[in-house]
């Protein structure tokens, strides 16, 4: 059966690396039958690039989008859902989100469509990501029912069931997408053998470090997790170069918010499915240490 797909990428400043992807996609063995790309207010020469290709590539639509001032990730799911809206007289049967700083083989598509199409309950797939990190790219370990936001791949039926990506301001648009996505009961699955290239660190899109994990605690608040699921997070930053300061500047953020009462932005259903996620997961890995440690 010839599956349809759809990519969608919202770009501001990506004039470092958007040509990157638009070579991995135009490469592609199985191509878009459309790829919007919306230029999220940017003002270096992205957009003079993605119009370059626009002349030689009938599938790939250019928009642009005026933004908000500051790069967050409200803006961002402000402009995937503008290109979304414009889809509705497209016959397609998955959906693509796709950021301006990844990529991947030519075979990547025409794989990930084999796999979802002979699983109807799969909602959101995608690959494995190592990210480019201190001159090298590194994987990013990610749990078994979880997929990466940069490249998020969705059959269009859970799409619209989640009411695609909300507005954040402190970002995890993908998180909700993709907790929200299992709450309806879709399954979400990661695969380890396809590999994406991620540019640049996740989250390293400003140029204070000391921001970027202050946002990390903001979000966690925002999206309702509760203080032990917040130290099991942000546990994995601890000897993190800076040792300790991602760890207790992440933290010390999110117990800002928390003593500030700053608004959840997720309904109590979302937090309450979200948080006996986590614990399972705890209780998981905790149960894998132990055993390991008392089988010695």
């Amino acid at each position: 059966m010839n599956h349809k797909y759809i990519l969608i990428t919202a770009a501001r400043n990506e004039e470092a690396y958007i040509e990157k992807t638009i070579n991995s996609v135009i490469s592609q063995s199985v191509l878009p039958i459309k790829w919007i790309i919306v230029s999220d207010a940017s003002v270096d020469r992205t957009d003079e690039i993605v119009e370059s290709y626009v002349k030689e590539h009938s599938f790939i639509q250019f928009e642009k989008s005026s933004g908000d001032k500051e790069r967050n990730f409200g803006s961002k799911a402000k402009a995937i859902m503008f290109a979304y809206s414009l889809t509705k007289e497209l016959n397609f049967d998955y959906i693509g989100n796709l950021d301006a700083d990844i990529s991947f083989e030519s075979d990547y598509y025409k794989n990930l469509l084999d796999r979802v199409s002979s699983d109807k309950q799969l909602g959101i797939a995608g690959g494995m990501r190592f990210d480019f990190f201190r001159g090298k790219f590194k994987k990013v370990h990610c749990a078994p029912d979880s997929v990466g936001g940069p490249f998020q791949f969705f059959r269009k039926e859970c799409f619209e069931q989640v009411g695609g990506y909300k507005s954040l301001l402190f970002g995890g648009i993908d998180i909700v997408a993709e907790v929200t996505a299992k709450m309806y009961g879709w399954k979400v699955q990661p695969y380890s053998d396809l590999t994406l290239y991620h540019h640049r660190r996740t989250g390293s899109g400003g140029d204070n470090l000391l921001k970027n994990y202050a946002y990390q605690g903001f979000k966690l608040h925002s999206l309702g997790y509760n203080s032990i699921s917040v130290l099991y997070k942000f546990s994995r930053l601890l000897f993190e170069k800076p040792i300790f300061v991602g760890f207790l500047t992440s933290l010390s953020a999110y117990y800002l918010a928390k003593i500030k009462k700053n608004k959840i932005q997720v309904s109590e259903e979302f937090v309450k499915h979200l948080n006996n996620e986590q614990k399972e997961k705890m209780k998981f890995v905790f149960q894998k240490v132990f055993s390991k440690f008392f089988s010695k």
